[in-house]
């Protein structure tokens, strides 16, 4: 009996929590022919290219070495971690998983629920910046938001320590 093939969303701002997210997503939950999105969610008022035709439905399914073209990014206004997604493709081609990305443009708690059940994702990991009880009031937790919201499993990694700045 063939394994169950699942889709992950990861969360993806590149930041040193989404990159531990990214890493321990790829060591305790993908298995061979599973699929990673990866979800970038960019401020409303960030330029790109394309974001008028995709603003309510974020961009199409970028296969990952499309991605990684330094025009895709611009067209799309973003600006990942070249080291970061080196590893992503090493990754992939090792568990033999597709890596898909995905831009949406708002705010990153909303989103990140639509993108849920947009991508019919089966679970989702994202970082946490460890916010301070204060700062967490004051500004929100996306993961806590997250966590409450989302209609799949979601699993929260904690970034490495010393990465708090927020």
């Amino acid at each position: 009996m063939a394994a169950e093939k699942h889709t992950i969303g990861l969360a993806m701002d590149y930041s040193p929590s989404s990159k531990a997210a990214a890493k321990w997503a790829f060591d305790n939950l993908v298995k061979a022919g599973d699929r990673i999105i990866l979800i970038h969610v960019l401020p409303k008022g960030t330029d790109a290219s394309h974001k008028g035709l995709w603003k309510s439905t974020g961009s199409p399914l970028i296969p990952l070495l499309e991605f990684m073209e330094m025009n895709v990014q611009a067209r799309y206004g973003v600006n990942p971690d070249k080291e970061v997604l080196e590893i992503l493709q090493a990754e992939s081609k090792s568990k033999q998983v597709e890596v898909l990305a995905k831009i949406y443009w708002g705010d990153a708690r909303e989103k990140l629920c639509e993108a849920v059940d947009d991508l019919k994702v089966d679970s989702v990991v994202l970082g946490c910046r460890g916010l301070g009880p204060l700062k967490r009031a004051l500004l929100g937790s996306v993961s806590n938001y997250v966590v409450n919201n989302a209609t799949c499993p979601v699993t929260v990694v904690r970034g490495p320590t010393g990465s708090n700045a927020a």
